[in-house]
């Protein structure tokens, strides 16, 4: 027996020799794994279990049962994913053990497995690394398998909404009678098979979309006349029409967003697994239609299948389709997907993904990562509006939320009408900033590195990696162009100036071609391809893309807002956590900008790499110089174009240990009294300075070399993040705003003092431990059970934010311990975030406090806050999130205007009936009465200039503001995390 604790702080006793017993119990007989496959679970367990009784109180936040049962179908399906299987049976398509299987076995739902196979895969990474080799993280696809159960989950609601509004259901009885809820299924099974027969085992959002629509038609076409809800004749829902009658597949691209070259595709795909499968023979549609729909129908294109949705027939195709799924889930063991036609179902549970992604439990579903939350708009599954006046009432029925499903098929749209027509070469624009090498040599490049991006696999369908290469070549070109006239506007007025030392710059190129990739890969919402593999295949890093993601959303105009938000989202991953891993060309910039710090830099190897040759990449993917369509041309040495490229180790002549000025180090009291306007701004790089060598002087900051300006300008993004985030976390516990302040002080000096501390970390840690730390300075009764509580109900929480703290003990530590380890945060509070920022904590004492009053009775001596008004906050210039509260002591909020309501109330025949949203300050009072009397409250005497700052804000940010409200705190999060003990005063 062997006593640990839970992270609720209750000690259980370990019997290890009954968890062996119950084990293989479960492989033997539960499981049925055969003989083989058992043995090497066993040996998995058996050299991993010590992981799991020695940390438990690191996993999960169940009881110690739900934790091992966790840890055992974790071992079983790695085992089940990873194991070599022998010829003989590979030949003889021998059944394996899926997913669904061992989550069902061990009584759990999948949703809850993967939330915390995260913390398995980072404790037995290295015992997985020895058996499987190096790449078993690639091979398990447990991140390719997620984002495929959220992908399903949204289609599956996607057709129910959409077979719901073409046909009847007998609304008594759910689904209906047998027979109804047997056609149901019927559509959706042949969309399964359909994916897995014509589209592969990874499909992307669109592609899928398109498949699910396919079958739709087929619905339509054959559903009986009196289970419909529309007649052919006169629907709305057959917008498009021919000169012989209703055109169907034009009228459902129109309705689904849907390319119609691509549905007809898919169209076709369908009715030959119906000819192959089903047994079923096509005959002209014509024959078939009633006399109403005949005389209004054209059938060209359209396929008929005799008595394909009659009873006996569709009970028949039913069994055929089963037995096809079947076979195919048990020889791949990946995904059982008929589950999502029962929402209920208990493997599905009622967690979320992705840190609040997608959650499944019922009406509550969010899409903060693939819809927007606040946007409100006719929808493709939505009646249209008609063309008269409309009640509020008739409109709010009319008006439907974009779904994730909706939205990525009308960002698919703006690929295909604004990208797809481009040209795939430079334009002649383009041509005029380079010669006809640098040409050259610029398409090569684009050529090679995007068909690394795309190379077709098991995963990805040859035609569609095709296709979708030569979208972002094209997006490429076009952003490229923009670039380059803005830039050299930038730098000389209206004058076209030599760009030569950009334009030959490679990491700069690579980083272009990376966004536009990653901008293709996310309209479709692909599976095979998620971020960051555009990193990995171009040979750069997150720092890296951060330099161009700014300029892709000011120079592509009609770049759609859903990618927008992505690029904003990727920004914001990039800023957390990305950028501070090991092997970011951060740290090689930091170590010129920083030399203090790069013994510590050294120390834990965190430099990156030389960025992979062009060469080798063409030489990876056997191109040839034919293969491309160009000759060999020479390419100028990297070392050259830019120097961060490597790790920059020659000694410089200035040494500075702080990066920034002290004159700049000021409390965020002070910060509010300084012009509006950043200090920043005025030295922020160009793109042919941010590329360039660390140790180049930059012409536009008087004595600083680029990487210095570069990382303070990277210092202000990741200050900004962390004021959002404090403000939201302190505002949700409902903490003062001296503690506030205190707290962003804090976590700006750490940044600038102490930056050690971000070093292969995420931004989140550092603030709660900056939470509890200014919190027991103040005195205040936190514990930082409630911290970490209130933080799991935060859009962006991850469990392993607190569950897995990077630590690298040095060789003297006061613990004893060496080496590398990932510890839970109370852990890393007490032994090396307390040591490390104690003179910090220190400063936020008494004497803070005293300046704090001091700026607060200078502010009101000038006669800027007055009784009864909101409290000016001194807290720095951050993106106001919409909508924004804007008095303490009123309940008055603002937001910007939507385009879809700024055109109704510009256009003549509609302004005039309409008046401001809210209820009037007194009984009868004229508007402009009731305006003067809103902005006496909000001005209180102050003088207000300028706008409100509505700068774009993450989807988190967002989704975030809506978790809590003036008084009270939501419950919007998961169940609360149990905190082993607390830290050390």
């Amino acid at each position: 027996m062997k006593k640990e604790k839970l992270s609720n702080g209750a000690s259980v006793e370990v019997d290890v020799g009954a968890m062996d017993a119950e084990f293989l119990h479960y492989c033997k007989v539960k499981i049925e794994l055969e003989e083989r496959m058992t043995k090497e679970a066993m040996h998995l367990y058996g050299v991993s279990k010590h992981i799991l009784t020695s940390s438990m109180s690191t996993f999960g936040s169940g009881s110690a049962e739900e934790i091992k049962k966790f840890w055992l179908a974790f071992v079983v399906h790695c085992v089940t994913k990873l194991s070599k299987r022998e010829p003989k049976k590979e030949k003889e398509n021998q059944s394996t053990v899926t997913l669904c299987q061992i989550v069902r076995a061990f009584q759990l739902n999948i949703i809850e497995f993967f939330k915390e196979v995260p913390q398995f895969c980072l404790k037995a990474g290295y015992i997985l690394e020895g058996l499987y080799g190096s790449d078993w993280e690639r091979r398990l696809e447990l991140k390719e398998m997620q984002a495929n159960i959220v992908h399903l989950s949204l289609l599956s609601r996607y057709y129910k909404r959409a077979y719901e509004e073409l046909f009847i259901i007998n609304e008594t009885n759910g689904l209906g009678n047998e027979e109804t809820a047997g056609r149901y299924r019927f559509g959706w099974l042949l969309f399964l098979v359909l994916r897995v027969r014509a589209l592969g085992q990874y499909k992307d959002l669109v592609t899928s979309t398109n498949a699910l629509v396919s079958v739709l038609v087929i619905l339509t076409m054959h559903m009986p006349a009196q289970l419909r809800n529309f007649r052919f004749a006169n629907s709305s829902l057959f917008a498009k029409r021919s000169e012989k009658g209703v055109n169907v597949i034009a009228s459902f691209c129109d309705k689904y967003h849907t390319s119609e070259e691509e549905l007809r595709s898919s169209f076709e795909r369908t009715n030959i697994l119906i000819e192959d499968l089903l047994k079923k023979k096509p005959s002209p549609i014509s024959h078939h239609l009633e006399k109403e729909a005949l005389d209004s129908f054209d059938p060209e294109g359209l396929t008929y299948f005799e008595g394909l949705l009659e009873e006996k027939s569709c009970k028949l195709s039913l069994e055929l389709l089963e037995k096809e799924y079947d076979y195919t889930i048990k020889t791949k063991g990946e995904i059982d997907e008929r589950i999502f036609l029962n929402e209920e179902n208990s493997l599905l549970g009622s967690g979320s993904l992705s840190g609040g992604a997608i959650n499944f439990s019922g009406s509550k579903r969010k899409y903060d990562a693939l819809g927007s939350p606040t946007k409100s708009v006719t929808g493709p599954m939505s009646p249209p509006l008609g063309c008269g006046p409309t009640s509020p009432t008739t409109l709010a029925n009319h008006l439907a939320p974009f779904t994730p499903v909706s939205t990525a098929m009308t960002t698919a749209k703006w690929l295909r009408t604004s990208i797809s027509p481009l040209p795939s070469q430079p334009s002649p624009t383009l041509q005029k900033f380079f010669s006809a090498d640098l040409s050259a040599n610029i398409t090569r490049r684009a050529e090679i590195i995007l068909r690394s991006i795309f190379t077709p696999t098991s995963h990805l369908d040859p035609i569609w990696a095709e296709q979708r290469k030569t979208e972002a070549q094209k997006l490429y070109y076009k952003v490229l162009e923009a670039t380059c006239v803005a830039e050299s506007s930038i730098r000389n007025g209206t004058k076209v100036v030599d760009l030569v030392p950009l334009l030959t710059n490679e990491r700069f190129h690579r980083c272009m071609l990376a966004c536009s990739a990653e901008l293709v890969l996310a309209t479709h919402k692909t599976v095979a391809l998620m971020f960051p593999a555009v990193l990995e295949k171009t040979g750069i890093t997150a720092f890296d893309l951060s330099k161009v993601i700014e300029g892709f959303v000011r120079h592509e105009e009609t770049l759609p807002r859903e990618l927008k938000r992505h690029l904003n989202g990727l920004e914001e991953k990039l800023l957390e956590s990305l950028a501070w891993e090991k092997g970011s060309a951060l740290y090689n910039s930091m170590v010129v900008a920083r030399p203090g710090l790069a013994g510590e830099i050294n120390r834990l190897g965190l430099l990156a790499e030389p960025m992979p040759s062009l060469d080798s990449i063409a030489a990876n993917l056997n191109l040839t110089h034919g293969s491309v369509g160009l000759p060999p041309l020479p390419f100028p040495k990297i070392d050259s174009l830019c120097g961060d490229m490597r790790s920059p180790k020659r000694p410089r002549i200035e040494q500075r240990s702080v990066l920034v000025d002290p004159k700049q180090l000021k409390s965020p009291l002070r910060e509010h009294h300084q012009t509006a306007c950043s200090p920043l701004k005025s030295r922020l790089l160009p793109l042919q300075s941010s590329f360039a060598s660390p140790t180049r002087p930059n012409p536009a900051a008087d004595g600083q070399t680029c990487a210095e300006t570069g990382i303070e300008i990277f210092f202000s993004k990741i200050t900004k993040l962390a004021a959002i985030r404090i403000r939201t976390m302190c505002e949700r516990m409902g903490l003062s705003q001296d503690v506030l302040e205190k707290v962003y002080h804090l976590v700006q000096r750490i940044l600038t003092q102490n930056t050690p501390l971000f070093f292969n970390r995420h931004i989140d840690q550092i603030i709660l431990c900056s939470l509890y730390g200014v919190s027991k300075i103040s005195k205040l009764s936190l514990t930082f059970k409630e911290i970490i509580l209130n933080y799991r109900k935060q859009p962006q929480c991850k469990s392993q934010v607190f569950r897995s703290v990077f630590v690298h003990w040095p060789s003297r530590s006061n613990t004893g311990k060496t080496g590398v380890e990932h510890v839970d945060i109370i852990t890393f509070y007490n032994e090396v975030f307390v040591p490390s920022v104690k003179p910090l904590l220190v400063d936020l004492g008494p004497t803070f406090q005293k300046r704090n009053k001091s700026v607060e009775g200078g502010s009101t001596a000038q006669g800027g806050q007055l009784p009864g008004s909101p409290r000016v906050s001194n807290f720095p210039n951050i993106p106001d999130m919409s909508p924004k509260k804007v008095s303490a002591s009123h309940n008055i909020y603002v937001s910007p205007l939507r385009s879809s309501k700024m055109d109704s109330l510009l256009s003549p025949s509609s302004k005039s009936y309409y008046a401001c949203v809210g209820e009037s300050t007194h009984a009868f009072q004229s508007p402009s009465k009731d305006l003067t009397a809103i902005n006496n409250r909000l001005n209180c005497g102050r003088k207000v200039n300028g706008k409100l700052n509505f700068d774009m804000v993450s989807d988190s940010v967002v989704a975030g503001t809506f978790g809590h409200q003036n008084n009270g705190i939501l419950n919007l999060g998961p169940k609360p995390i149990e905190v082993k003990s607390e830290p050390h005063d």
